[in-house]
């Protein structure tokens, strides 16, 4: 039996992993830096199985999981044109924008997280998707402090 609001707090969370993962993409081509380069390329692969196993929840409540990132993100894209945005920048800059994007994600786990109405297996679901975000949250953070 589909339980609409796991479904549908899951799909939230798809969607802004998926945003998060072509921030990171996006990231990974433009750092100037070989090392930056592979930590976004790590971080976009990490994001990419969240995404994986948010996606197996939603199938396992007969739901419909999401495929796309979000209208928002893809508005933000094409604003801002996060290509355009990370050429000719920094790597400081670019890991400006990218912690940006990672206090967005966080933010977004932690309020699923706060969820009352969430099956107890959902919850561990997210949880598990979070310690992946929360790491790469703290490690942007951790590089964007560095690079002051």
């Amino acid at each position: 039996m589909i339980n609409d609001h796991d479904v549908s707090v899951l799909n939230g969370l798809i969607t802004t992993t998926l945003d998060s993962m072509k921030g990171f993409e996006d990231a990974a081509e433009d750092a100037k830096n070989t090392v930056f380069a592979t930590m976004f390329a790590d971080f976009a692969h990490e994001r990419a199985q969240v995404v994986a196993v948010l996606q197996a929840e939603v199938r396992e409540l007969d739901g419909e999981p999401e495929e796309s990132s979000s209208m928002l993100g893809a508005a933000h894209r094409g604003i801002m044109d996060l290509k355009q945005a990370f050429a000719g920048k920094s790597d400081k800059e670019i890991i400006e924008e990218v912690e940006r994007g990672e206090d967005h994600i966080k933010a977004k786990f932690e309020e699923a997280l706060m969820d009352a109405d969430l099956q107890p297996t959902t919850i561990a679901v997210i949880e598990e998707g979070f310690t992946s975000v929360k790491a790469g949250h703290d490690q942007t953070s951790a590089l964007k402090r560095s690079m002051n």
